[in-house]
Parts: C-alpha cells; structure tokens; sequence
C-alpha cells in the first residue's frame, strides 16, 4: 500500500479599495502588524503595506478571510517590502 500526501498551498488575493479617503476594505492580509490612531502596519500576500492618516481605526477584522475595513481620515498609502524572517505579527514576534 502506497501512501502519498498532497499539500495545497493558497495564496490569498490582495487588493485595496478607498472610498473618499475616508474608508479603505483591504483583501489579502495574513497579519496586522501594528496600529494607532495614525498608522496602521499589515502584512498581506502582496508585502507589507501601510495606511497612514488620522483618526485612524479598524472597524473589522476578518483574518481567516483576509479581510480589513479601515476607517478615518486616510492621508497616504505604501507597500514596504520586508524579508521572509522578519515576516510575523507583534503578537508572534513578542513570544518567540
């Protein structure tokens, strides 16, 4: 008797919409890194990336589906790229 295992590995599609500057629903995201009222840090399929601005807060947070909905007063945008061993959460990174 033969026994094979398959492993399938899912990349998560990314994308970023903004409405008025005002409301930005993110897709695609692994981790949040970090937050504040004028930052928030995630890690998504495409990279880190980056929302700055003010008055700033998550509204929802769905990481099995890789979903964000950030909402304030969005003032830029940025993707960073980051090497695979910093790759990881605060929370992940704290308990190492």
């Amino acid at each position: 008797m033969t026994y094979s295992q398959t492993t399938t590995t899912r990349t998560k599609n990314h994308s970023v919409r903004i409405e008025y500057r005002e409301k930005a629903y993110v897709t695609g995201v692994d981790d949040v890194d970090s937050f504040n009222e004028s930052a928030i840090h995630m890690i998504t399929s495409a990279g880190r990336f980056s929302i700055t601005g003010t008055d700033l807060h998550i509204t929802n947070l769905n990481l099995d589906e890789g979903q964000v909905i950030v909402e304030g007063m969005i003032g830029s945008t940025m993707y960073e790229d980051m090497d695979e061993e910093r790759r990881g959460s605060l929370f992940s990174n704290l308990f190492k």
